[in-house]
């Protein structure tokens, strides 16, 4: 076990499904000797083709446990407004203070211009934008400032790069991340708070079919896909104190595939 992050306590939200990112970021924190508040959602997955982890959240909490991890969950659906404050709360209570926030929620939708529903618009919205934006309203707020590794992780998608038409209140959502970084960045660096946004590129989360993995490998520059572990190394750097100086970016980790 690293001790980058030791005496350290993370939220890492969207951890409900072990082949994902929010699993593999939270398997980085534990082995780097943070303390772990996993929040989860398993309903919105099983909507989806990918259905959820056959094992629920408890599965993940338990294989951290057995790598001596101090880690809690708390499942909640973030289209609650309620919801991201009791996250945080739910951290402080568990652990007594809470130093980064990962933000790594998402909900997926596939709607394109014909398709489009205002209900549609407004979960996104909900849960991608204003769920991201009250958690880390909830985490400066009981963020004590004599501690050193304040961080704040937002996720955003591909859509800065280039056009993704069939997923429009995903990527409006997603794309509001992004440039809200910039400005919480600002607003929280003088309390020695970092705000980042990654784009994890196209990642092998378990939601592609053989046929698109193969397409999207051919068509990288890298040659392969994203995998969770590449985006969990990327945010244990950016947890880290060695990434104190750097604030405000959006940070692609795709194999080159933005660069295409």
């Amino acid at each position: 076990m690293s001790a980058t992050l030791h005496g350290r306590v993370v939220v890492v939200t969207g951890a409900s499904r072990r082949a994902a990112i929010g699993a593999a970021v939270a398997r980085r924190a534990v082995a780097d000797g943070a303390s772990v508040l996993l929040h989860s959602w398993s309903p919105h997955d099983a909507e989806q083709p990918w259905g959820a982890d056959p094992g629920g959240p408890q599965a993940l909490l338990d294989e951290l446990r057995r790598a001596e991890g101090r880690v809690e969950h708390l499942s909640a659906d973030l289209a609650d407004p309620d919801a991201p404050a009791a996250v945080l709360a739910a951290a402080r209570d568990a652990f007594g203070h809470v130093d980064a926030l990962v933000a790594n929620h998402a909900r997926s939708s596939a709607q394109d211009l014909e398709h489009l529903t205002a209900t549609e618009l407004d979960l996104s919205w909900a849960v991608n934008t204003r769920a991201s934006l009250l958690l880390v309203q909830a985490f400066a707020a009981q963020h004590d400032d004599t501690r050193p590794g304040g961080r704040v992780l937002l996720f955003t998608s591909g859509q800065y790069h280039g056009a993704m038409p069939a997923e429009l209140p995903y990527i409006a959502s997603k794309a509001a991340l992004h440039e809200l970084t910039r400005s919480l960045a600002v607003h929280l660096v003088p309390r020695a708070i970092t705000v980042n946004c990654i784009d994890p590129g196209p990642n092998d989360t378990g939601y592609a079919d053989d046929r698109t993995r193969a397409a999207v490998a051919e068509a990288n520059p890298g040659a392969r896909w994203s995998t969770p572990t590449d985006t969990a190394r990327l945010v244990a750097w950016l947890l880290s104190d060695e990434a104190e100086w750097v604030t405000g970016q959006t940070i692609a980790s795709d194999g080159g595939w933005s660069s295409r």
